[in-house]
């Protein structure tokens, strides 16, 4: 196994550079996160019931799932990228649309239909005299059947149209826009020469010829029957278990697959794949850090820099900096722009 060396600042910015050439697509579970604040202070027993209503004070909301990947891969500002995917004809949808297009999204393919719900995760938010925040049980708004072969084929058509150097898939729902003919049809398009990185959290062993890029438990769980029944088990909480696991089971996938592939360690930055193991150690990073949205902004710089016509180390070189930048974001699921990437490295 090889260790990366950090790119040079003059190397990074050149690279960096290059996105401006890059044509990415991407096609995934487009999700809506609403965040609701009240004031307790304020509420008063309710006439109708025996109840003290929560007074809201303030709301925001972002797009999560693939919502957030395609925020990141904007924020990149790469030649062209579209991003497919499916709302709903609801009031969710309204707003996480206008939210793609606040943040330059190109949102032409993505399908609007009355048949599924906008997939939203509303989070309730109250705080009184002290300055204790409590977050009430989440309210989540999903599908729960599957897709119908209608809006399938209306998604198959915009894959089809699209045009992109490199197709990133935000593959996270069970009941999402990524249904198994959808996955075949995705496979064919690698199989044809396309450059195709998936992020899937319970059907990365489901592609063919595409770039993976699980985090380890997903790995363990996609892959794990590709190791020997014997090897040692990988344990979670161990960042010296995580490593050795990554570097024995990174090739087997590989070989299963056709492709390269790339496993995320976290903390311990990502294991690569790419005719040899090598390790890209993470950008140092002191606390605090909020590491939701990280994968999401490691796998829309990896996919750009792909498209910009880097190879898989560097991306993941690349991949690795945005990350650093994105978990430094407290509370909220951040982007990482070309000049945060720069700043970042230069520390």
């Amino acid at each position: 196994m090889r260790v990366s060396p950090n790119l040079d600042l003059q190397t990074l910015e050149a690279a960096l550079n290059d996105f401006s050439k890059a044509r990415v697509a991407m096609i995934g579970d487009l999700c809506l996160d609403l965040y609701i604040f009240g004031d307790m202070r304020l509420s008063e027993l309710s006439r109708e019931t025996p109840h003290f209503p929560i007074p809201v004070v303030s709301e925001r909301y972002n797009p999560g799932g693939a919502g957030n990947v395609a925020n990141n891969i904007a924020a990149l500002k790469p030649a062209s990228f579209t991003a497919i995917g499916l709302v709903g004809d609801d009031w969710r949808g309204d707003l996480l649309l206008r939210a793609l297009r606040d943040n330059g999204v190109d949102d032409a393919n993505v399908i609007r239909s009355n048949e599924v719900t906008t997939n939203t995760y509303v989070k309730v938010i109250r705080r009184g005299i002290s300055d204790v925040a409590y977050e009430d049980p989440r309210i989540d708004f999903e599908n729960r059947k599957p897709l119908s072969d209608a809006l399938a084929d209306r998604l198959i058509s915009a894959l089809d149209r699209a045009e992109f150097d490199v197709l990133v898939v935000s593959d996270q729902m069970k009941y999402g826009c990524i249904t198994p003919r959808i996955r075949e049809h995705i496979s064919r398009i690698a199989e044809s020469g396309k450059i195709v990185l998936v992020d899937s959290r319970d059907h990365a062993a489901d592609y063919r010829k595409v770039i993976v890029k699980p985090n380890e438990v997903e790995a363990a769980r996609a892959f794990g029957d590709l190791d020997d029944a014997d090897a040692p088990q990988l344990d979670p909480n161990d960042a010296q278990s995580i490593h050795d696991f990554a570097q024995r089971i990174i090739g087997k996938i590989v070989a299963r697959n056709g492709e390269r592939a790339v496993i995320t360690l976290g903390s311990q930055g990502c294991m690569v794949y790419d005719g040899e193991e090598i390790h890209c150690p993470a950008h140092p990073t002191k606390p605090p850090v909020d590491i939701v949205g990280a994968g999401d902004t490691f796998i829309s710089a990896m996919g750009t820099a792909l498209a910009a016509g880097h190879d898989l180390e560097t991306a993941a070189r690349i991949a690795c900096l945005a990350s650093a930048v994105t978990v430094r974001k407290i509370g909220t699921t951040g982007t990482a722009t070309r000049e945060e990437i720069l700043a970042v490295a230069a520390e």
